[in-house]
């Protein structure tokens, strides 16, 4: 048995530490909002109680819960003339949403229609919550807001699609 001589042990250099924590740095955020939205749609699509025009934990009732309260009520009237169809494009949508942040492909689309879904639902559903930073949809808002700006980094099926194209240009 050879004694390894602490010299010969590859080691990580600062740069090349910061550079992994840049390219991996929003990954912990996708696979939050991610898992968060894929499990909101598919709770909302698998509760039968909530896909109901009325009823109590309906659709329908929320919406009328917080129409009074919200700050723009014209979109609450506007859900509420299809609640049932309108809970199911919003359970899509998240579902969509949380698997393009997953899977880091077109993340930017997918952040965007992120954080419309999170406005829309802060403006509505948990606009009335005080103090504001107790209401969450805010909070998602915000948190979709780095994959609008960044993109999604590393590792993520939009990198491996911009560097085949590099490669096939080179």
């Amino acid at each position: 048995m050879t004694r390894t001589d602490v010299h010969d042990v590859p080691r990580l250099s600062d740069s090349s530490i910061k550079e992994q924590a840049v390219r991996y740095a929003l990954l912990p955020l996708r696979i939050f909002l991610g898992v968060t939205f894929v499990y909101a749609g598919l709770d909302k699509l698998t509760d039968s109680a909530f896909l109901s025009a009325a009823g109590e934990g309906s659709i329908g009732d929320l919406m009328r819960g917080v129409r009074d309260t919200s700050a723009i009520p014209a979109l609450v009237d506007l859900a509420l003339k299809a609640p049932v169809g309108f809970a199911v494009m919003l359970a899509i949508g998240e579902i969509l949403v949380g698997l393009g942040a997953l899977a880091g492909l077109l993340t930017r689309v997918a952040a965007l229609g992120g954080a419309l879904i999170s406005l829309s639902l802060w403006l509505t559903v948990s606009w009335a919550v005080t103090p504001y930073y107790y209401g969450n949809d805010l909070i998602y808002l915000m948190a979709w807001t780095p994959l609008i700006l960044a993109g999604a980094g590393y590792p993520s099926l939009d990198s491996l699609i911009r560097s085949r194209r590099s490669r096939r240009r080179a």
